[in-house]
């Protein structure tokens, strides 16, 4: 069993399945709608694989009305995922910084010798 962040990655990883979200975030659409641009190169039931990771990734959310089957997209895995991953935009953010205050000092030192100053 994997944990709910791996299969939240797993799912991003495949672009038929981040530009089925990238539909759902602009609202909730049924299997059909979400199925036409990916039907030219492949199966309907290909595309229902498709969805059944996302859903059982926690991305996606699927109910049932009549005949339609419509997908809503669960924010609150992505929010996860993007949490995840915050920690180490502040790493690289910090690690940036630092490199860009030692760069100056570098440069500012050698900007004194060129000049014949002492440093």
């Amino acid at each position: 069993m994997q944990d709910n962040l791996s299969q939240t990655f797993a799912a991003l990883a495949d672009p038929t399945r981040r530009a089925m979200l990238a539909r759902l975030s602009k609202g909730q659409a049924n299997v059909s709608d979400l199925a036409k641009p990916f039907l030219k190169a492949m199966s309907l039931p290909a595309v229902t694989k498709h969805l059944k990771v996302l859903e059982q990734a926690g991305l996606i959310t699927k109910s049932r009305e009549a005949q339609w089957r419509p997908c809503r997209l669960n924010g609150e895995a992505l929010k996860n995922a993007a949490d995840w991953m915050e920690q180490y935009r502040i790493f690289w953010e910090e690690s940036f910084d630092r490199l860009d205050d030692y760069l100056k000092t570098i440069t500012k030192t050698t900007k004194r010798k060129k000049h014949g100053r002492k440093a």
